[in-house]
């Protein structure tokens, strides 16, 4: 028996086959509604920035990986809090029926070992709020796609996550940054974090001087969340970055996903920027919907 197969096995027999089907009928729905997402994406040659996601494995409710063709996957070193040891080559394993993706080491917003247009997709989840200046990284991530490819970002919604007390940075915030070059060593918003960041949602940060430590030392280990995001302020960052939006949903606990494709010129998003927008009317997030 896998240790997968185990380990449904003992969440079946402690919750019970009435629970554990009602968990897994809602899991099947939630993969459905993302069908559209795999069948775009299907044979897509794609790169990862800051991968594997197990959202976009099989047991995750964007299983991607297995309809793409192949990944290669960038992080920022070769030494993570989230991956450990990592070696360069073709060493990037995310999914078993797939061949493993080649593993680069560099900047997400300098990704200067990929080429130009040598993608046809970009795979993104939860690592933008890591990066000090998201849309210089945008645009790295615009260059290595090819004509029409397409990016798939995931965001932690601030609702749901130990950043729910800060306000969403501004785009004009965002913009600022890209013009002032700021790079990676920027600690512009510990204040803000360590006043308002919820410890009681974030167990693994430890103590309270443990998290300010942490975060005081963020060059080395990536863990701090520069921008905080509500599904406008992601909708309006990759409209400024000149992409053409094609679907936006939102998912409990804390997701926003944006399916968008690289485009040349001013990208018409007005549907997904109006204060009538399907997500926002449907988001299972309060200050999505402008509730308080």
């Amino acid at each position: 028996m896998s240790l997968l197969s185990a380990a449904r096995r003992l969440v079946g027999e402690i919750l019970g086959r009435r629970v554990t089907g009602y968990v897994r009928r809602r899991l099947r729905r939630s993969r459905a509604a993302f069908n559209p997402y795999c069948s775009i994406l299907r044979g897509k040659r794609g790169v990862e920035i800051g991968g594997p996601s197990e959202l976009f494995g099989d047991e995750g409710f964007l299983p991607v990986y297995g309809a793409m063709q192949s990944i290669d996957n960038s992080v920022f070193s070769a030494n993570t809090i989230w991956t450990g040891q990592l070696q360069e080559g073709k060493t990037f394993k995310y999914h078993p029926s797939k061949a493993p993706g080649g593993q680069f080491v560099c900047e997400a917003s300098d990704l200067r070992l990929l080429k130009d247009g040598s993608y046809e997709c970009v795979l993104a989840s939860h690592s933008l709020e890591h990066i000090a200046n998201p849309l210089r990284a945008l645009g790295e991530w615009k260059r290595v796609l090819g004509e029409g490819g397409f990016l798939l970002l995931i965001l932690p919604h601030k609702d749901g996550t130990f950043d729910w007390r800060r306000p969403p940075t501004t785009l004009d915030h965002m913009i600022e940054d890209y013009r002032n070059n700021v790079g990676e060593e920027d600690l512009t918003h510990l204040t803000e974090i360590l006043a308002l960041h919820d410890l009681t949602k974030d167990i693994p940060a430890g103590s309270m001087e443990q998290f300010r430590q942490r975060c005081l030392e963020n060059y080395s280990n990536r863990g701090m969340h520069h921008h905080v995001f509500d599904t406008r302020t992601a909708v309006a960052l990759v409209d400024h970055a000149a992409f053409q939006v094609l679907r936006v949903d939102t998912v409990e606990p804390f997701h926003i996903v944006v399916l968008a494709r690289r485009c040349e010129g001013q990208p018409d998003n007005a549907q997904f920027l109006w204060e009538t927008a399907r997500y926002r009317r449907q988001s299972p997030f309060a200050s999505d919907r402008g509730a308080t």
